[in-house]
């Protein structure tokens, strides 16, 4: 299902396994796809680049 690999501190890999087991998900990756999915989604629709810029500004990605 996955090709790619990303990177995340132990710490946080921790986290993601205790919430992805307590919502039931079948593995760590369809929890982190389904969240990655739902950021990505705030996104969609934007007419411009500008326009995701201010959104990620909002929601504190960039300043």
């Amino acid at each position: 299902m996955f090709g790619n690999k990303v990177k995340i501190e132990k710490a946080l890999y921790n986290k993601i396994k205790m919430y992805s087991d307590i919502a039931g998900y079948s593995s760590i990756e369809e929890f982190v796809h389904h969240a990655l999915q739902k950021e990505i989604e705030q996104f969609e629709g934007a007419d411009s680049e500008e326009e995701i810029r201010e959104k990620l500004k909002g929601l504190g990605y960039i300043s």
